[in-house]
């Protein structure tokens, strides 16, 4: 609390590994006290029944999906959006797919949170050392996701060891 009327801060944000791994501390630790600014969750999406029940503590449920292999973890991840959505939690789908990641890929997966939840926001990182100013790829890549979904977004990450990710 002291820190928050320090300074202006957006939310709390809990994130990390498998930060639902801890849910019942989670549950726990915001019954104990109204936490002062609002709570962001950050995870990968394969603990919904976590995020079902944090949702009254939860201002925002972000499930990121990383690496080359997405659609393995894809199942449980629209599920989370699921559960976001009926919660009428705001909700995103984060994508920061590996180097070996197909369009196809993504697409599918953007079509599936679509069919998830279509108030979700999409946003696609692309790897870190991606030139994007001068591929093609990504360019024709946000137009065909923003064709199946209405709120898709392409952002850059900041490499280490600026950024976190």
């Amino acid at each position: 609390k002291r820190a928050a009327g320090r300074s202006a801060f957006h939310s709390i944000s809990i994130g990390g590994r498998d930060p639902l791994a801890n849910v019942e501390f989670l549950r726990i630790a915001f019954e104990a006290g109204k936490p002062p600014l609002p709570i962001m969750l950050d995870v990968d999406g394969q603990r919904p029944d976590g995020i079902e029940t944090l949702k009254k503590h939860l201002t925002l449920a972000q499930i990121t999906l990383e690496g080359s292999s997405l659609d393995h973890f894809a199942e449980r991840a629209m599920e989370s959006l699921r559960v976001c959505k009926d919660a009428a939690l705001d909700h995103a789908m984060v994508l920061s797919p590996g180097e070996q990641a197909s369009d196809a890929h993504l697409l599918r997966i953007v079509e599936q949170a679509h069919g998830a939840s279509e108030n979700c926001a999409i946003v696609i990182h692309p790897p870190y050392n991606t030139p994007i100013d001068r591929d093609r790829r990504w360019v024709t890549l946000i137009e065909r996701a923003a064709a199946l979904h209405q709120d898709v977004r392409l952002s850059m990450r900041l490499p280490p060891p600026t950024g976190t990710r």
